[in-house]
């Protein structure tokens, strides 16, 4: 059945004239005429009874008209939703991000997007990038903030990969090191060093993919956390691959050299989103602050390392 019977039928019952109706509406009365034959003949059954000045319900337009309400409510409020969803009026933002990102990149998107779009519910999840890219995929996430290490992200995934910035990974050193005084480092200065890891796993495939082949680190101690490994780095008793989106939270005791040309390592990182799918409104908004977060990363200048080779694609 035809929406538009219901809204002629509702609006014939409200005035009680087909003339008004057609007033109201801007139909002519001969069109509303139709439109009320028609839906009778739909149902089998009149729906109002023509009298000399107006019409009035039958009993089968009485039953009928509650039905009638409630179908055109229910779309009226459905319309009144994706209006919302299309002017970010309300609706909900899911969030995925490697843990270094989590420490400035993404909150200060998140802030800027919710100073834009305060009605609409904003959830964070942390995660390793495959983990993000799972939730992604089951459709727990609309967005995810990954890196091109570990996960080794490639076109045809199955993502769309929208690149945000190369980050430089940096050697976080004691400010009493032998090397603190320095700006950069090669990785043969470090060989008698210690490093200081996140995880016997993770972190195993971050080095591997971040150091020059060859290159074996000493691991002596394990420290899940930033605050712990830095903390371990800054006692002295070793160093640590420190990702340039995590200098923000790098204790005064601590110094951070950049990599020599020929051992820098640098780390790819998207905003990714699923692939063959429609790009929610939220998602869309979300991914501009994104970039403009980027850029601010991107155009701090050699003081904040994140600076590196800003691209301006967006696909790898």
């Amino acid at each position: 059945m035809e929406t538009r019977l219901l809204e002629v039928f509702r609006a014939v019952a409200r005035l009680g004239s087909i003339t008004a109706a057609a007033r109201e509406l801007r139909f002519t009365q001969s069109a509303v005429s139709r439109q009320i034959a028609a839906l009778e003949a739909e149902v089998g059954a009149r729906v109002f009874d023509r009298l000399p000045r107006g019409v009035a319900l039958t009993e089968e337009g009485r039953a009928i008209l509650p039905h009638a309400e409630a179908v055109l409510d229910r779309l009226s409020a459905a319309r009144r939703d994706l209006d919302a969803l299309r002017g970010l009026g309300g609706g909900r933002l899911r969030v995925g991000a490697f843990p270094t990102a989590v420490a400035a990149l993404v909150p200060r998107a998140l802030a800027s997007f919710r100073t834009a779009f305060p009605e609409v519910a904003l959830s964070l999840v942390e995660g390793l990038t495959p983990v993000l890219l799972d939730r992604l995929e089951a459709g727990d996430a609309d967005v995810a903030v990954v890196s091109s290490s570990p996960a080794g992200l490639a076109p045809g995934s199955g993502f769309d990969l929208h690149h945000l910035l190369d980050e430089r990974l940096l050697v976080a050193v004691p400010r009493d090191h032998r090397l603190a005084r320095r700006r950069t480092v090669r990785l043969a200065d470090l060989a008698g060093d210690a490093f200081v890891v996140g995880s016997a796993t993770a972190e195993e495939t971050l080095l591997r993919a971040s150091l020059p082949s060859g290159f074996r680190p000493r691991i002596d101690l394990v420290a899940a956390e930033w605050t712990g490994k830095l903390g371990l780095v800054a006692a002295g008793l070793g160093v640590a691959l420190v990702p340039a989106l995590a200098v923000r939270g790098t204790p005064a005791d601590i110094a951070l050299l950049r990599l020599h040309a020929a051992d820098e390592s640098v780390r790819r990182v998207y905003a990714a989103t699923r692939a063959g799918r429609g790009v929610p409104p939220a998602v869309e908004r979300f991914l501009t602050h994104l970039r403009a977060a980027a850029d601010e990363f991107a155009g701090a200048g050699p003081s904040n390392p994140a600076s590196s080779r800003r691209r301006n694609h967006e696909q790898p």
